[in-house]
């Protein structure tokens, strides 16, 4: 009797009639013969709309209120669904994040897990018991309710596969599985058979929205076995594990893109030791997440350096640097939002050279100019004007996909 933990989104639970789906598919699932862990999401735009509400009430409300106001969408979906599956006459329990031992830090919105006690879901399990869970949410120290910020009900999944020892994690979602690009934006999008962890790591932190980063690293870190699948389809999904057979026929895996970023440019440095650390070291106090990262050759005793950040943290990144200005010492900063990031990932490009070539003359036959390029092992990104990003990541596809099909 296998254990097996499933996640589902809140796409896959907008609707009494996709929670009554849902429903079905857990019951197969424990029929076969399974322990069965599920984890639930809020239903369809419920935190956005609590987070809406949260605004008319109060702009600058605390963090720990917005914590236990969010973490109700997800009791509403677990409860929801277990009277569901009870009018099934199955056994059936919904736990909140905290009577299941899902202990964190006090990082409100955006908190980490800790450890997962999971005596209860043990003890539930035992009676042969369906364990609903609601994702997204935990426990402090002090006894508050978390939130484990976007993507949480992934991490939530992945730590009680990884804690409990579950056979198989599910992820089911509103997509078949991962794919080569974004099916809604690239025409030719293929589903994978199977995705390296690493790869996966490197498409959710440039953009895919398929599974969160931090759930994915978890994967990785405690070999969880993991599967991404449709809640609506029925089809095999897409196996996320350490090595895949087709890695070194496939240079590419996949290509994503990210519009929520923008660059910085602070102009004018003096070109001494020191000044990298000033400037990033002041964003790292501040939180604030910096990627690509170009400097230039020093000319006239002077360097620039230019990187990227979130969309959101570009006024914050500005200000603090404009306030830092002497301490750091530069001539003036410029900042841009109207950019995007395109980027290949594939595990099978470490041992074919030339990728990230084609790569660029994909973009140069379809006249998209390229301003910065990060690269690493399995990853090559390019920062582009955002009224070319469509064009570009359509043009990259194409190039692999039609290449590898040959």
């Amino acid at each position: 009797m296998a254990l097996v933990v499933q996640k589902f989104g809140g796409s896959s639970v907008a609707t009494p009639e996709r929670i009554q789906n849902v429903a079905r598919i857990i019951a197969e699932t424990y029929l076969s013969g399974h322990n069965l862990v599920v984890v639930l999401s809020a239903m369809g735009d419920t935190t956005d709309d609590l987070i809406e509400l949260a605004q008319k009430i109060n702009p600058n409300g605390s963090k720990r209120e917005m914590d236990m106001l969010l973490s109700t969408g997800e009791q509403i979906s677990v409860s929801l669904c277990a009277m569901a599956i009870e009018q099934m006459g199955l056994p059936v329990i919904s736990l909140t994040g905290w009577q299941a031992g899902v202990q964190t830090n006090s990082a409100y919105g955006n908190a980490r897990i800790k450890r997962l006690a999971g005596e209860r879901i043990s003890k539930e399990l035992d009676k042969r018991r369906i364990v609903l869970l609601a994702g997204f949410q935990g426990i402090n120290k002090y006894g508050d309710i978390t939130t484990l910020g976007r993507g949480g009900s992934d991490t939530t999944a992945v730590a009680v596969a990884a804690s409990l020892h579950a056979e198989l994690c599910q992820i089911y979602t509103d997509v078949d599985g991962v794919y080569t690009a974004d099916p809604r934006l690239v025409r030719g999008a293929r589903c994978l058979e199977e995705i390296t962890y690493d790869e996966m790591l490197e498409l959710a932190t440039l953009g895919a929205q398929v599974l969160h980063n931090r759930s994915v690293e978890m994967a990785k870190r405690y070999s969880v076995n993991l599967e991404v699948l449709s809640s609506f389809s029925g089809k095999p999904g897409t196996k996320v594990k350490e090595v895949v057979r087709s890695m070194e026929n496939m240079q590419v895996s996949g290509v994503a893109v990210d519009k929520n970023i923008a660059r910085l440019a602070v102009i004018g440095l003096k070109d001494q030791p020191g000044v990298a650390f000033k400037i990033f070291s002041c964003l790292a106090k501040e939180r604030i997440n910096v990627d690509i990262i170009l400097q230039s050759i020093g000319r006239d005793d002077t360097k620039d350096i230019s990187f990227t950040v979130a969309k959101s943290n570009l006024e914050k990144a500005r200000l603090l640097l404009e306030a830092n200005k002497d301490a750091i010492g530069f001539e003036r900063i410029e900042a841009s939002d109207r950019i995007a990031k395109v980027s290949i990932v594939g595990a099978g490009m470490v041992n074919n050279p030339g990728v990230a070539a084609l790569m660029f003359e994909a973009l140069y036959s379809n006249q998209v100019n390229i301003h910065m390029i990060s690269t690493s092992e399995i990853k090559v990104s390019v920062l582009v004007d955002i009224t070319d990003a469509d064009r570009a990541v359509q043009a990259v596809h194409d190039r692999f996909f039609s290449t590898i099909s040959e």
